[in-house]
């Protein structure tokens, strides 16, 4: 099979999820789209994709709601029969990727849900491709390659443990055919900055330029790889459109740089209205030292990103460079182009109320 005509993807109403969808659907690939709740499949732009419910008159974009803890994703037997009549790949998206989740919500969803992906891959004989983090790396500097698998430098959150331990077991199933996409950073557009939601390091950005965290545990030279949306969704859709090419690979989609915390503080300090963050090194950075208020939105908030801020780190591409192409430009440029729009949208201009504001947008 070198292209799938109908593809499942779960978490579909997700950041990638909906991107991937669109993208899929602009190719002409027939979409089921698998949601936990209810068919709100939107991308980047903020263009909603029409979806009918699933059957057998069903059109190119239609919809299931299950469960991903849940084996089957928690469908009836002949919704798992019809489908699997129909499918010909699944991508699998869904997961939480919040770095402060419980254990329950990693092992059930990240975990569970990636093994149920592959039981129903397997039952149907079909690929699975399945959507990782370029951060399975953990603590691991340098350059990483993208077959590169271990868990000897230990891990910075649940979240990286939970992916790795789910890529490890897509890895070593030996009767699956599969294909791995690792995102790094996603953020978004690549031309623009546009993006649905403001999650994760948009959180911390915007504590940081609003003056909320003044000072963080990290060095200068350490590195961000950001993944504009549309890259990870077009690497996603390349792995399920040309599986024969992506079968047994994993792909980096990253921008074709990391970024400093030294690129990133000089963008900051270009733009008046922004405060720039001190990072200081993690031997001499104490929570008790931060005001009241500032220690809460780092305990809350910011020490999930510590790690992030403290390794240096460059993401080999040369299977995502043959699968996609060249990735993207992520520099100075690139940053201001994010900034530019969290502005113009006024993400960057109006303070959140309170501390469980963040808490509630960061995950």
């Amino acid at each position: 099979m070198t292209e799938a005509k109908t593809v499942l993807v779960t978490g579909a109403s997700g950041l990638v999820g909906s991107e991937t969808v669109a993208r899929l659907r602009s190719r002409g690939v027939s979409v089921v789209a698998l949601t936990h709740r209810k068919p709100d499949v939107v991308d980047s732009n903020g263009d909603r994709i029409e979806m009918e419910p699933f059957g057998p008159e069903a059109g190119g974009a239609s919809y299931v709601t299950g469960d991903v803890r849940r084996g089957d994703f928690g469908l009836d037997t002949d919704t798992i029969t019809a489908l699997g009549g129909r499918v010909d790949l699944i991508v699998h998206c869904a997961a939480t990727t919040d770095f402060a989740a419980p254990e329950k919500d990693y092992s059930e969803l990240n975990i569970g849900g990636t093994g149920h992906a592959a039981a129903l891959a397997r039952t149907w004989d079909v690929p699975l491709v399945y959507v990782s983090t370029a951060y399975v790396c953990g603590r691991r500097e340098g350059t990483i390659d993208e077959n590169d698998l271990s868990d000897e430098h230990s891990f910075g959150n649940g979240y990286e443990r939970s992916k790795y331990t789910a890529e490890q077991m897509v890895r070593g199933d030996t009767d699956l055919r599969w294909a791995i996409v690792r995102p790094g950073i996603v953020t978004g557009c690549a031309d623009g900055g546009a993006i649905r939601d403001y999650k994760n390091l948009y959180t911390v950005v915007k504590l940081i330029v609003e003056g909320k965290l003044r000072t963080l545990p990290g060095r200068y030279d350490a590195t961000l790889s950001l993944a504009p949306v549309d890259y990870v969704a077009d690497a996603v859709v390349a792995a399920a459109t040309n599986f024969e090419a992506a079968q047994g690979k994993t792909i980096h989609a990253v921008g074709d740089a990391p970024l400093s915390l030294r690129d990133m503080s000089e963008v900051f300090a270009e733009y008046p209205s922004f405060h720039v963050a001190r990072f200081v090194p993690a031997a001499s950075f104490s929570v008790d030292s931060l005001d009241v208020i500032e220690r809460e939105y780092y305990l809350r908030i910011g020490a999930q990103y510590a790690n992030y801020f403290d390794g240096k780190r460059t993401f080999a591409t040369t299977n995502a460079a043959e699968l996609v192409g060249p990735p993207p430009e992520t520099g100075k440029e690139y940053l201001r182009e994010l900034l530019d729009y969290c502005l113009e949208t006024d993400y960057l201009g109006a303070p959140l109320v309170s501390i469980e504001e963040v808490v509630k947008c960061s995950s």
